[in-house]
């Protein structure tokens, strides 16, 4: 027994695998039958196929019930293995495959063979179920019977007609089926007219929804009753009936604008001349819709201008329009509650002009005219909210006085800013705008003064979308400010017209700015505090939109090639290229092995060194700058270092031992020169720092000079034959010396271009060699350069004068004072030290020479 089921199972599963002709071939012998043809989707099917015994597949066969398959849409129906009872039944549960559940039995009687298949849900739209006999391989198809399943229509939906006026004239109908039956379905269009005993109805093909009722079929003006019946093989349903009459769902042609102009006297208003088609001139009423647009406006009006029951080919006005505006204007019509026809044609006109009405805002920066002692000012303007131009803008007008006389005109322009100077004691201008109609009320502008009063903090700029950019900013806590401005401006073109301006409330910290804002492109953003006395410091940075990697890369320069470094350096990225805030160069290079690495460059110098290289060797490198939106890389470029030849390494080692021996020789002549040396410096000297940080213009110098041999002679106590004293004007020793021989030196004029002469001290023969026993002459400078801020004035008895110790070769201590012309030392020349505080610390020491 179990091998005669395995045996089955294999036969059956080879039946599967094979399939079946497309094909059905029957046999008169054969039967197969099923209770309808057409059932619900999802319904259970019942079929039989009955084979009779002359059937020559079964005639002398030896048979088992078995031997009989059934197949739906080629794929096998697997029975159960189940024992056959008493009555030759067997019974099949539902597959594992889960896709249909059968029982299948067959039965054997005297005039043959009987098979029946019950499938409890049907789920295909459409199946061929065949009855197959394992006479041979594979099996043979016996008989079939096809099965529709589908659903009952449903009524139909949305039913609507529409007049069509141009000839032919239909009444168009249709309608939405509703869900797809998957079954053959018929719909059938009647119709009644209300006022005549007449009744239509059009059959339609089976998949059409909808159907054009010629003239003959329908009244313009009487009302008509439509509806629409569905069938098909598992019943059918009726829409809900539609009740119209055929002109309230007429849909014109276009209308004409024949003409539109001004009305004369009539401000804000147009005058417009229409016209239907001529199909349908015989139209006397309609209902007339315009819409307008301005004519630098995209989008038309979102509200249309709606005008009832209109008469043929009378004249429509249109009013409360803006004075001296160009306009766009269209039309369209219906009948009563039709469907709009489409937009007319486009034609234009102007309304008539009046006086610009309303305020301009304004932005004034004021600058100071040192020469001139004046005000400079720039002013920037933009209309207002309420701000009504009434026409073609001819001039704005700046002026002094309320009334812009030609006496008082600041300027007359067409642009949106001007520049102008004031005096400084100006309080306030006038901004007025013209057209041909007239001017605009005068706008007053204070004028406030730039001042450093405190500014605000914390200014950050956020992106808010492409177009537009967040600003914000911490608000200074002051009763003295009244509010904000917000300026802005491209960096890629400095024309002073795209400088725009937002003024903001005291109270507010933020404001959205999205005039002119472009993505990719850099913005200079200035929040400025305004003060009821002045306008603040501002607080600006720059911003994008929205950034990406940049256009062009810099091109990597070599500025300096050593053995072992190599200097690069690189142009900045223009500003139309960058595409974003450029936050880094970074230098990639390598040598021929591949070992790679990256130096990160300063951004403000644009240079980098390469350290560190082997001599003689190439690399390549490239540079890679990033922005806040990406990155980009340059081109690659070839470097080489430079080789180090012999004669470098000799000159380097000469050099090395030259500079040793010239550094012992300088040591030895300092430590053994004879040679008197003299120092000078002031008492309080001050301290490096402030020496560094001042400026470099020298404040005073001191000449130390020789005399020639025969210069200076005492004779009775007076000075003869001094060359000094031969000179008519002694006020400039420092810068010209009268009968020195430095007055000649070009060395001692360009090391003292720049000073400014203080005093010159004389020695009456050569300080290099002086013997020390002699005294000392000195001449004072009459130069008239302030010497200190409070000695300003010569005094009249100059007191006595304690010096800086100087040391003879007795060791005494020589001390200088004043002359007095009956005290020691008279017929000595005298000398007024106070006048000269920086020679107060002047010290002198000779030193005697050891060689």
């Amino acid at each position: 027994m179990a091998s005669a089921w395995i045996t089955m199972f294999a036969t059956l599963l080879l039946a599967f695998v094979n399939g079946t002709k497309d094909e059905v071939h029957t046999s008169p012998s054969v039967r197969v039958h099923t209770s309808t043809p057409v059932v619900a989707l999802g319904s259970p099917v019942t079929a039989s196929c009955i084979i009779r015994d002359d059937c020559p597949l079964i005639k002398g066969a030896v048979w088992h019930l078995n031997h009989i398959v059934w197949h739906l849409n080629q794929r096998l129906i697997p029975s159960s293995p189940a024992a056959a009872n008493e009555s030759g039944r067997t019974s099949a549960a539902a597959n594992e495959s889960g896709w249909i559940s059968t029982v299948l039995y067959s039965v054997a009687n005297q005039s043959g063979w009987n098979s029946t298949v019950f499938i409890p849900s049907f789920t295909d739209t459409k199946g061929y179920l065949t009855c197959c006999v394992l006479h041979t391989f594979p099996c043979q198809i016996v008989g079939a019977v096809e099965i529709r399943a589908g659903f009952p229509p449903t009524a139909p939906q949305n039913l609507s007609c529409l007049t069509n006026l141009t000839k032919p004239e239909t009444l168009s109908c249709q309608w939405d089926p509703g869900q797809d039956t998957h079954l053959p379905t018929q719909y059938t269009l009647y119709t009644e007219i209300r006022d005549l005993p007449e009744s239509n109805t059009y059959m339609l093909p089976p998949g059409v929804h909808r159907y054009k009722i010629p003239r003959t079929g329908f009244v313009l003006f009487s009302e008509i009753e439509i509806y629409v019946k569905a069938v098909n093989a598992l019943g059918q349903a009726t829409s809900t009936p539609l009740l119209l009459e055929p002109m309230e769902s007429a849909k014109f042609d276009p209308p004409k604008v024949l003409k539109v102009q001004a009305e004369p006297n009539r401000y804000g208003c147009l005058r417009l001349s229409w016209g239907l088609s001529e199909q349908q001139a015989w139209v006397t009423t309609v209902t007339l819709e315009v819409r307008l647009k301005t004519a630098n406006s995209k989008q038309w009006s979102e509200e249309p201008v709606p005008v009832q029951r209109l008469m043929r080919q009378r004249p429509m006005e249109v009013c409360r329009l803006l004075h001296g505006t160009e306009y766009h204007i269209q039309i369209r019509v219906r009948y009563q509650q039709s469907p709009w026809s489409e937009w007319s044609n486009s034609n234009t006109a102007v309304t008539l002009e009046r006086a610009p009405s309303g305020r301009l805002n304004s932005w004034m920066t004021v600058s100071r005219e040192q020469k001139h002692k004046s005000l400079s000012l720039h002013l920037f303007w933009k209309p207002s909210k309420q701000f009504r131009a009434n026409g073609k803008i001819l001039s704005y007008v700046v002026s002094r006085q309320r009334q812009p006389l030609k006496k008082g005109q600041l300027c007359i322009t067409l642009d949106n800013h001007c520049v102008f100077q004031l005096p400084r004691g100006a309080r306030k201008v006038f901004l007025s705008a013209g057209n041909a109609a007239g001017t605009s009320s005068p706008t007053e502008v204070e004028v406030f003064q730039h001042r450093a009063l405190a500014a605000v903090s914390d200014v950050n700029v956020l992106p808010h979308d492409e177009r537009s950019l967040l600003v914000q900013w911490t608000s200074i806590h002051s009763s003295s400010v009244t509010g904000y401005v917000v300026v802005w401006r491209p960096l890629w073109k400095m024309d002073p017209s795209l400088i725009l301006f937002d003024h903001i409330d005291r109270n507010q910290s933020s404001t959205l700015i999205s005039e002119s804002i472009e993505p990719y492109n850099p913005y200079e953003i200035s929040v400025y505090p305004k003060y009821k006395d002045g306008i603040g410091l501002p607080q600006t940075v720059e911003a994008y939109s929205r950034q990406k990697a940049p256009s062009a890369a810099p091109d990597l320069r070599v500025r300096e090639i050593l053995h072992s470094r190599i200097e690069l350096t690189w142009e900045e990225i223009p500003l139309c290229q960058r595409n974003g805030i450029v936050q880094s160069y970074q230098i990639f290079y390598w040598d021929e092995q591949g070992n790679t690495k990256v130096v990160t460059a300063e951004l403000e110098k644009r240079r980098v060194v390469l350290r560190e290289l082997d001599r003689s060797s190439s690399y390549k490198a490239f540079i890679m700058v990033s922005t806040g939106g990406g990155s980009l890389n340059g081109s690659e470029v070839t470097l080489k270092t430079e080789p180090m030849d012999d004669l470098a390494i000799i000159l380097i080692v000469i050099s090395s031992g030259v500079g040793l021996s010239l550094l012992i020789i300088i040591s030895v002549l300092v430590c053994f020169s004879t040679h008197e040396r003299f120092y000078s410096y002031p008492k309080d000297t001050p301290p490096v720092e402030d020496m560094q940080e001042s400026s470099l213009v020298y404040l005073s110098n001191l000449s130390l000079l020789d005399l020639p041999k025969k210069g200076l002679e005492k004779r009775g106590g007076e000075i003869t034959d001094d060359p000094w004293c031969r000179c008519s004007d002694t006020s400039d020793l420092g810068e010209s010396i009268c009968g020195s021989p430095h007055a000649l030196s070009p060395s001692y004029i360009g090391s003292h271009q720049h000073s400014v002469p203080y005093a010159t001290v004389v020695f009456d023969s050569p300080y290099s060699i002086q013997p020390p026993s002699q005294s000392h002459a000195y001449l004072r400078s009459e130069s008239t350069q302030p010497l200190l801020e409070e000695d300003l004035e010569e005094p009249s008895s100059p007191k006595e004068y304690q010096n800086v110790p100087v040391h003879g070769t007795s060791g005494e201590q020589v001390s200088f004072r004043e002359c007095l012309n009956d005290g020691p030392g008279r017929g000595e020349l005298c000398i007024l030290w106070d006048d000269f505080p920086l020679l107060r610390a002047l010290a002198m020491n000779d030193v005697r020479s050891q060689t």
